[in-house]
């Protein structure tokens, strides 16, 4: 009698090893899925791509606040944009909350370079490389960063159209196309790469690069948003794929990965955004030697963006 008591454990122990080794089979099949979706990614770039791959130094540490920071700055292969970094960002992760924001720094900031006096922030890029502009955004503002990342504008073009190819829906305000490559007509309506990329680089108005730090930011925001669906996801390795033969970067592509998946796969996530200078915290002025510069109040600059990844 006992021992008919105990044969149906045999067969749920026998149900639930089946079980075990499909769940198994599924996710060796997913990662072989992933492994080829991001080398077929890679292959459909490299013959493009002309981002130099070497690896910069770069000495940061983990940011005392517990958040994971990365030095991003936008480049242009084919010209002389990646000396300059017209695009300063620092993108910020913290794993213990899932949070995800990102802050801009304007390229005319006046600030101290260690080592080489008062001048533009990108210039530091210019004079040093991403080391030397780490060293500065940390004397200045005393937040580190781990790891930098130079991503080539084609790179940007190339992930648009693989994740969108019907374009991303963005209400275009005004008439642009000076100095951008392309023509853009005011009016909601969904760019491809090109025309987003055009978007977010148009500078030529009133507002200057108030604008197109705003426009940045909002696209990264509508973006991201776009991207966290149940179609996105399965992408993300090709995704990858398809930006890093155009990305320069210290973070390996395990880390990549991690980041980008808990982004997509959250719940209502939102990315949080912050300009420097923070408005009523800076002057426009002239000086010898830099030219148009924004003169800033450091102090309150710091406090706002060590608040700001801290909160």
């Amino acid at each position: 009698m006992r021992s008919d008591r105990y044969k149906p454990k045999h067969k749920k122990s026998g149900k639930s090893k089946k079980i075990l080794y499909f769940l198994l089979f599924i996710a060796v099949l997913a990662i072989i899925y992933s492994i080829y979706q991001y080398r077929q990614g890679v292959s459909d770039s490299t013959q493009t791509s002309e981002i130099d791959q070497e690896k910069y130094e770069f000495n940061g540490n983990r940011d005392e606040s517990g958040a994971t920071n990365i030095l991003l700055l936008g480049s242009d292969a084919r010209g002389d944009e990646q000396a300059r970094a017209d695009t300063i960002m620092i993108a910020h992760y913290n794993p213990d909350t899932g949070s995800y924001k990102v802050t801009s720094i304007m390229r005319d900031t006046y600030v101290d370079i260690p080592g080489h006096g008062k001048n533009k922030i990108n210039a530091a890029n210019a004079i040093g490389g991403p080391e030397l502009l780490r060293q500065t955004i940390k004397e200045n503002f005393d937040v580190d960063m781990q790891y930098y990342a130079i991503i080539d504008f084609e790179g940007f073009v190339r992930v648009i159209d693989e994740a969108f190819p019907q374009g991303v829906e963005v209400n275009v305000e005004k008439h642009m196309s000076e100095n951008i490559g392309v023509t853009l007509q005011p009016g909601l309506q969904k760019l491809d790469g090109e025309h987003l990329l055009g978007y977010v680089r148009f500078r030529q108005d009133a507002v200057g690069d108030f604008g197109r730090v705003e426009r940045q930011q909002n696209v990264i925001k509508e973006v991201a948003g776009q991207l966290a669906s149940i179609q996105t996801i399965p992408k993300l390795p090709k995704l990858l794929g398809v930006i890093t033969p155009f990305v320069n970067t210290n973070l390996d592509t395990g880390d990549m990965l991690f980041m980008g998946r808990g982004l997509l796969t959250a719940n209502e996530k939102t990315i949080e955004t912050l300009r420097i200078p923070v408005e009523g915290t800076f002057q426009n002025q002239r000086v010898s030697g830099a030219g148009a510069v924004l003169v800033i109040d450091i102090e309150a600059n710091r406090q706002a963006l060590k608040t700001f990844i801290a909160s």
